[in-house]
């Protein structure tokens, strides 16, 4: 397959097809995210995707997942997205799903109606980096949006139809900002109501803006203590029934995965054990990204 740089994808669609659609993000200006830096957006062109679905067939066979990269494929017009997803149904029979990265901005500039019609036309889950639900947070991080356009983004997404799975990041506001950032966090997603919700970590990366202020002493990051007590406030206070919650990703210090509310005491015991040091947690030499 063709690909252009570094590849991302979520853990979940390990087993997809990964059809590279736009080169980068649109935004790709986030304070703490490394992940784009090797390249420059651009939308590639239609006929090189077709050629690329027609070589996947060829290579693979029949395909039951697809996952539509770089970071931001839903920027892509509407007909050609519309245009990607026919190809990608007529040229495997048994595909059964078509995700993507959605970033806030993009999904704004969709209407309601294009986003229902690329639902319609196969596009079933869209993963949202909500990261906080602090409006002065997502201000500082560059994030592109406020928390009213967050969470009308991830609003649109849902009445759409798609099977929206959001990100958050814990430790974002740095060591004592906790607190109000996993508040207004847990606030802004029981709203948003989600299938899904993964907490992740933050772990600083060279050539970002956030590792030069902590180079600099501007900012203090999270101790593993006040990491695990994000999570806990996190747990607590979401509502959202049923919610999927993930916090095992590389980067978390204690692993769960499960349904809340369902889970919710189970968590909160193993977190309350963590704290008290009775649970043993991922060794600093092992989190990444």
């Amino acid at each position: 397959m063709r690909y252009e740089g570094t590849i991302y994808r979520p853990p979940g669609e390990w087993k997809s097809y990964l059809l590279q659609v736009t080169v980068g993000c649109s935004h790709n200006a986030c304070t703490f995210c490394g992940m784009y830096k090797d390249k420059r957006y651009h939308v590639r062109p239609l006929s090189d995707v077709m050629e690329d679905i027609q070589m996947a067939r060829a290579y693979y066979g029949d395909v039951r997942r697809v996952f539509l990269c770089d970071g931001d494929a839903i920027a892509l017009p509407t007909g050609d997205l519309l245009a990607i997803l026919r190809a990608l149904y007529e040229t495997f029979p048994a595909l059964e799903r078509v995700t993507t990265y959605a970033g806030p901005e993009s999904t704004l500039e969709k209407t309601p109606e294009e986003l229902r019609t690329l639902r319609e036309a196969g596009l079933t889950r869209a993963y949202l980096g909500l990261e906080t639900g602090n409006d002065a947070l997502l201000k500082a991080v560059c994030k592109g949006v406020d928390a009213a356009g967050m969470l009308e983004a991830g609003v649109r997404l849902r009445q759409a139809g798609m099977d929206l799975w959001v990100m958050v990041l814990l430790g974002l506001a740095g060591s004592g900002g906790g607190t109000r950032h996993i508040l207004d966090t847990a606030a802004m997603v029981n709203e948003m109501r989600p299938r899904h919700l993964s907490a992740l970590s933050l772990i600083l990366q060279p050539g970002t803006v956030l590792y030069r202020d902590w180079k600099a002493g501007r900012f203090t990051p999270v101790t593993a203590r006040e990491s695990l007590e994000e999570v806990r406030l996190l747990v607590e206070k979401l509502t959202v029934d049923p919610l999927h919650f993930t916090c095992d990703h590389a980067s978390n210090y204690l692993p769960l995965k499960g349904t809340l509310p369902d889970r919710r005491e189970e968590f909160l015991t193993a977190l309350d054990g963590a704290l008290a040091g009775d649970v043993a947690l991922r060794p600093e030499w092992s989190r990444g990204v």
